[in-house]
């Protein structure tokens, strides 16, 4: 009876695996926008929390305040990367009973 149990098990986690898999790669290919100073800064983050693109105004550099331009960088990449958590936990509530765990940093705690 546990062999049965147990291969019954193996075979359920290498589905979850196999689910947990295609989330990944569906998620890499998904990517959030998020912006701040009214669209002077934005950054595109995907599914996997790499920063794929980050554009500038130019009206912003011609105005010289490194500290401005720091600022909203930072203002951009943190909504980016809370967006793509967002967009990550969306993902792996897809996964069915799996979903209603909760993981440390993604989604509401």
């Amino acid at each position: 009876m546990a062999q049965m149990d147990l291969a019954a098990l193996m075979q359920q986690a290498q589905a979850l695996q196999a689910k947990m898999q295609e989330m990944q790669e569906r998620a890499a290919a998904k990517t959030v926008e998020a912006q701040s100073g009214g669209g002077m800064v934005r950054v595109v983050v995907d599914g996997t929390m790499r920063v794929r693109k980050i554009e500038i105004d130019p009206s912003i550099v011609a105005a010289n305040d490194k500290a401005m331009l720091e600022d909203l960088i930072q203002v951009a990449v943190n909504d980016g990367m809370a967006r793509a958590q967002q967009l990550l936990a969306d993902e792996m509530g897809q996964l069915g009973p799996i979903g209603n765990i909760k993981f440390p940093g993604f989604g509401a705690e």
